[in-house]
């Protein structure tokens, strides 16, 4: 492991500063925060991060739920993967959100995940984690092995001739179908991002995948009011039964009134290069009868344009399949 500088700021604006001071705009190069660490010590054991500097915010005050008084949530960026997947209003409001935390990881990894990590958790792609390879995403320019290699858990969705790899974060699919907002302070000051706009696609540029710029610090997360009588659902498809990645993952979210769909919200999760929100799905279902002719024709509309590997053209059809089954399970619950 490389050597490297552990701080605990004492507040956020000292941790911001510090961060600021990066060398390099390129993600995780020489400056992190580390909320649980349990994935940034992960990549560090395996010299995929080699940041000079570790900044710990786990005393910095972001680790709270709390009512917003639109009636939504506020979610702090260092509460843990477990308090929020058994909180009571996430529970009653936001199942889809509890349910997709809870098919994540282990229980152990859940106690010490933060919200913040896992918006920025990075892909498991056997190329990025192995230094011995070359990887767009480590070292910009040096290629993308796994378009012509082992390609079978990567994505079909948002890839670019530079890189294929799938964002791994179970939570985040459930996020984007939310539509929750991301806060951060940097040096620059505070802003707002709407939860589509957070993750970049790979385009030219793999090894950013985030719009934080250096010294940028997520606060927290806000989920806007929770829809009355909405049915969620978040449905993972996997090798295992535990402790296991998605190959392919739904998050619904629907209003029926009267066998119509009046509102429809999609993610999927294993497919894409970001957590993959569907608009094109949402348009098919709204304003359509609740069955499964609509229920697969959004499914089609989802996997429109999806570009399979050598290995992974399996997951077309796992994904419509998965996103039908989860549209029917939701609109019968």
């Amino acid at each position: 492991m490389h050597i490297f500088k552990f701080i605990r700021p004492t507040d956020a604006a000292a941790a911001i500063a510090a961060a600021a001071q990066s060398k390099t705009a390129q993600q995780g190069a020489d400056v992190r925060f580390m909320g649980g660490g349990t994935t940034l010590i992960d990549l560090m054991k395996l010299n995929v991060e080699t940041p000079d500097r570790v900044l710990d915010i786990n005393r910095l005050p972001l680790d709270k739920i709390e009512a917003t008084p639109d009636g939504g949530v506020k979610i702090g960026a260092t509460v843990r993967n477990s308090d929020l997947a058994h909180h009571p209003k996430v529970q009653k409001d936001y199942l889809v959100l509890s349910q997709a935390i809870l098919n994540g990881a282990s229980a152990q990894i859940r106690n010490m995940a933060t919200v913040g990590g896992n918006l920025l958790q990075r892909t498991r792609c056997v190329y990025f984690r192995d230094t011995a390879m070359s990887c767009n995403k480590r070292e910009p320019g040096s290629g993308c092995p796994a378009i012509i290699g082992h390609n079978r858990t990567l994505a079909i969705l948002g890839t670019s001739e530079h890189c294929i790899a799938t964002n791994p974060s179970d939570m985040s699919v459930a996020m984007a179908a939310l539509e929750a907002t991301i806060y951060v302070q940097g040096p620059k000051g505070s802003r707002a991002i709407p939860f589509a706009d957070f993750h970049l696609l790979p385009g030219n540029t793999p090894h950013r995948e985030t719009v934080l710029d250096p010294g940028d610090l997520i606060t927290h997360v806000t989920l806007p009011p929770p829809v009355v009588g909405s049915k969620q659902l978040y449905l993972k498809l996997r090798d295992r039964a535990s402790y296991e990645f998605a190959l392919v993952s739904a998050a619904v979210v629907l209003t029926i009134a009267s066998g119509r769909i009046t509102r429809a919200r999609i993610a999927l999760g294993g497919v894409g290069t970001k957590p993959w929100r569907s608009p094109e799905a949402e348009g098919v279902l709204t304003g359509k009868t609740a069955n499964e002719a609509t229920f697969r024709q959004a499914a089609e509309a989802a996997l429109h344009g999806a570009k399979p590997q050598s290995e992974n053209g399996f997951k077309i059809e796992l994904a419509k399949r998965c996103l039908t089954y989860a549209l029917r399970t939701a609109a019968a619950s």
